[in-house]
């Protein structure tokens, strides 16, 4: 029979082996990523503005704030019908589905988180979802970097290293901050930035920016200088503002988590859209700078033009007032979060990144703008400086991510005039924000499921390890009423392992016998019918629990007992066990792929 010729691809990777080393085919993979990236930002910002001036047009502006009631809820139910009858699958937030990905699927990303959430973010946010863009280009990037990795058939370090480069890609391209997105890659996807790492991350980010000038020119989305340097005498304002960020973040999560939480209680998806759409539709209706992204309302407040922020308003609150000023954007700070939770609540599709930045930069004015009111100290703040390092403070604090906070907003504000002032608010925001949460937003739910890659080697390893691959199931079960004669024939002579594990008629784990318990009985044939196995059993040292117990989790309980051997149960059942030195196998082969 002959020989079917090779396939195009096929031949392409014979040729790729014999003529390009693996560092130059990742090079070249980045650049490819970062184009695909820039440009998948560049679509979704683009449709995202489609709708957004077609329901600001001739037909529909004039009623616009009436229609404020149901826009956010027709755009929840196109997203659920495009989820339901075109993707057909589930589409999670995308940084914490990418960080699931990466720790528990080796990076390998399905093919429609390529396309979802160009579907389905700008409807959420055209339609007034209070939620950023950020989010779901950074996951649509990495399902690209993942997928073009596993068309080539690279390895798991390979395909991290291209979902990273794709994250970096994705926000230098949306704020033309290069720096910042491959600083922003390392932050959030605890990367490994060695020489061969930061190379595929320079190439993508630079790409990528260049794909987002080509497209949108010198156009972006924060364009505002600072517009003073840094004052040593203003160096306890910042600190004080850096815990009052600080405070200001721990809300931002705990109210993020919390209205999450209430919305997973309803179990159809219909119900959370009608509520969740009516909820988000009032408060636009009411506080209409809720609507959406908000980068509008950003740009006028770094600008001082905070009368246009609070003119439109259900109330008709007039801007003369420093109280109404100072409580309409108290107002804004503390309700930005609570639109965001409800829009995600409510099934909508975008990112936390923008209503940080919202909350960020407003949170700073109002602060600045109180101390200056005051003139407690005889000092006039900056407002706009306050309202950039605002921004870096609350992105320090909520995604814990102090270097990426201070990069993006040293390069928006084209210097580093604000360098100093930026480090120490977004120093002292992640150090009392990192004592109270250990995790960022993005991470919390992973990190409590052991499921979280962290630059600490040793965790990112264990979370690595697959859970099934470390449990052996050639352990002989004998139940409780066995006689000691039928548990040597039916079990000592068949096994080659020295622990027995106790089960009842229905399998549940009762204890262990060790070979040891009656090695000075086995020669005793007096005791073969007179004793049973429940006069020898005992209960294990420690018990593992089948999908409750992470890995690090497991190696501490090994280490606290001492033992050799651990049963593993499910569901109260008896399925296997895991060795230490299984367990220390799989650790060494892991550590040596992580660190290859």
């Amino acid at each position: 029979m002959p020989k079917k010729p090779d396939s195009r691809i096929a031949k392409f990777l014979i040729w790729r082996y014999k003529h390009t080393s693996k560092k130059q085919f990742i090079n070249i993979l980045s650049a490819v990523i970062g184009l695909l990236a820039g440009i998948a930002a560049v679509v979704l910002k683009n449709l995202t503005h489609l709708i957004q001036s077609l329901l600001d047009g001739k037909y529909i502006g004039s009623y616009h704030q009436l229609f404020y009631f149901i826009f956010p809820l027709i755009g929840f139910f196109f997203v659920i019908l495009i989820i339901k009858y075109v993707i057909k699958k589930q589409v999670g937030h995308g940084i914490p589905s990418t960080l699931f990905a990466i720790s528990k699927l080796k990076s390998i990303l399905p093919q429609h988180q390529m396309w979802a959430s160009i579907l389905t973010a700008p409807l959420t946010v055209g339609f007034g979802g209070s939620v950023g863009l950020e989010g779901p280009t950074v996951a649509t990037g990495a399902g690209i970097g993942s997928n073009i990795a596993q068309f080539f058939h690279l390895n798991q370090t390979s395909r991290n290293l291209l979902v990273g480069a794709a994250a970096a890609a994705a926000m230098s391209s949306i704020f033309k901050a290069p720096i910042a997105g491959i600083v922003f890659a390392v932050e959030i996807f605890s990367l490994d930035l060695t020489l061969f790492s930061m190379v595929p991350l320079l190439i993508a980010s630079i790409t990528a920016i260049l794909t987002s000038f080509f497209f949108f020119g010198e156009d972006v989305l924060l364009h505002f200088p600072a517009d003073a340097t840094f004052n040593v005498h203003n160096t306890i304002f910042y600190a004080l503002f850096g815990v009052g960020a600080a405070a200001v973040s721990i809300y931002f999560n705990k109210t993020y988590f919390a209205i999450s939480h209430f919305f997973e209680k309803i179990a159809s998806p219909y119900k959370r859209l009608v509520l969740g759409g009516l909820l988000i539709g009032i408060m636009v209706y009411l506080v209409p700078p809720l609507f959406g992204e908000g980068y509008e309302t950003i740009n006028l407040i770094l600008r001082g033009h905070v009368e246009k922020v609070i003119s439109y308003n259900f109330l008709d609150l007039a801007p003369n007032s420093t109280l109404v000023i100072i409580g309409f954007l108290l107002v804004l700070v503390a309700f930005k979060v609570v639109a965001m939770s409800i829009t995600f609540g409510a099934g909508g599709v975008g990112g936390v990144f923008a209503p940080t930045l919202f909350t960020g930069s407003v949170f700073g004015f109002v602060f600045a703008y109180s101390i200056n009111a005051l003139n407690l100290f005889n000092n006039q703040l900056s407002t706009s400086n306050f309202a950039l390092v605002g921004m870096a403070g609350l992105i320090s604090g909520v995604l814990q991510a102090p270097l990426t906070a201070i990069f993006l907003i040293a390069e928006i504000t084209n210097g580093y005039d604000l360098f100093v002032p930026l480090m120490i608010t977004a120093s002292i925001s992640f150090l009392v924000v990192r004592h109270y949460l250990p995790h960022n937003i993005y991470a919390t739910e992973l990190a409590e499921k052991g499921q979280l890659l962290t630059h600490d080697k040793d965790k990112t390893v264990l979370s690595l390890m697959e859970f099934n691959k470390i449990i052996e199931k050639n352990f002989i079960a004998v139940t409780p009423d066995m006689k000691l004669g039928k548990m040597l024939k039916e079990a000592v002579t068949k096994s080659n392992r020295n622990i027995f594990p106790v089960v009842d008629e229905h399998e549940n784990f009762l204890g262990i016998v060790l070979l040891d318990d009656i090695r000075d009985l086995m020669f005793n044939k007096k005791l073969y019918k007179k004793t049973c196995v429940s006069n020898y059993m005992h209960a294990a040292p420690e018990v593992i629990y089948f999908g409750i117990d992470t890995m690090e989790t497991i190696m501490m309980k090994f280490q606290d007992s001492s033992a050799w051997n651990l049963p593993v149960v499910k569901d109260e059942k008896y399925y296997g066990f895991i060795s230490k030195s299984k367990l220390l196998t799989v650790y060494r082969r892991k550590l040596i792929e992580v660190t290859s």
